[in-house]
């Protein structure tokens, strides 16, 4: 006889769980216990549910999973910095990375199993996409780090950056679910300002976001405001282009009011000349916005160079002079290629 597929006791609200209970003729109070447990505890089995008796943990086991992740390797840089091979149910691996300063520690979470999009200067990108991540899995992570931050830095997760593997914006109503998660006070009771999501640019998954009114914070990928170049190192661009992506962020910011911050990788011989420059300050000028230009971290294939700094320099004093604020980061967790672009490089 074929075994019974057993469904994941996690893909059940609240209120199904107390339904649930209810229709055995139980407490629909149990529901919210069980509810606790799995998010606000973060339970991965259901003989950890003490509070509920034998029979009712046996009968969840019978018809139920809890399909958890395991940190199936963690590597520690020489600054503090963790990167977590993360096993999912189904065998899949995908990584995220806790990033230590002395005021913070930040979870860099993946979304997608692989990458949807193609740009050419990310290692994640050379993954075939295999799937989204479900809402739990990415919660999982973010669970899994902040108990990481205690014991190593000694103290709770303070931000979560959507920047790991993964368009988080082509698997958004999961990423949103786990957001909720990490914000309830049902979950971990997180700040939804202490959340960036980060994004390559879908004009219309933008739109939407401003239109349900998301309190975290927008990050886009940009790396050139002139649309050959971007195209060149993101194939995607000609389908997402710069016009669409302007219209759409300009949408977000009339409807939010919130700043927009643009990450930027300056590389010789791509986007390191004057008019790079001028094209990314005027593409800037319509809502208040942020740069941080951001250190490169080679692939290993060599195709890409980190700009001089007379490049940085260059943008830097351009976009100071416009009145944008700048900020030159220096990548974390580089000898354990946990830094940004490098995932999956060679895990």
């Amino acid at each position: 006889m074929e075994a019974i597929q057993k469904k994941d006791i996690r893909a059940l609200t609240r209120e199904e769980l107390r339904s649930f209970f209810l229709e055995r003729g139980d407490k629909a109070y149990r529901g919210d216990q069980v509810f606790e447990w799995l998010w606000k505890k973060g339970a991965h089995s259901f003989e950890d549910m003490t509070n509920l008796s034998k029979s009712v943990r046996s009968m969840l086991m019978e018809q139920y999973v809890i399909n958890h992740i395991e940190v199936d390797h963690m590597q520690r840089s020489k600054d503090g910095t963790i990167k977590n091979a993360v096993r999912l149910h189904d065998g899949l691996i995908v990584e995220s990375v806790l990033i230590p300063t002395s005021k913070r520690t930040t979870a860099c979470v993946s979304s997608q199993v692989g990458c949807s999009l193609d740009c050419k200067f990310c290692a994640t990108a050379r993954l075939k996409r295999m799937r989204n991540l479900n809402p739990d899995e990415i919660y999982d992570q973010v669970v899994a780090i902040d108990r990481q931050s205690r014991l190593y830095h000694n103290r709770p997760l303070s931000n979560i950056v959507f920047m790991g593997m993964g368009e988080p914006l082509m698997n958004y109503r999961n990423v949103l679910k786990a957001i909720d998660k990490i914000t309830g006070d049902e979950g971990l009771g997180m700040s939804p300002k202490r959340i960036t999501v980060s994004t390559s640019g879908v004009p219309k998954i933008i739109r939407k976001m401003a239109d349900e009114e998301v309190r975290f914070k927008l990050a886009v990928s940009l790396h050139s405001a002139i649309d050959e170049v971007r195209t060149s190192i993101m194939p995607f661009n000609a389908t997402f282009t710069l016009s669409d992506l302007r219209e759409a962020l300009e949408y977000w910011y009339q409807k939010t009011k919130s700043r927009i911050t643009y990450e930027y990788v300056v590389w010789e011989g791509v986007n390191d000349r004057q008019k790079d420059v001028d094209a990314l300050v005027e593409f800037c000028r319509f809502a208040p916005s942020k740069v941080n230009l951001i250190e490169y971290n080679p692939i290993d294939d060599g195709d890409f160079r980190q700009a001089d700094d007379i490049a940085i320099d260059m943008y830097v004093d351009a976009l100071e002079a416009a009145g944008i604020t700048v900020t030159v980061r220096r990548s974390r967790g580089k000898d354990i290629d946990a830094a940004c672009g490098q995932l999956a490089n060679k895990s």
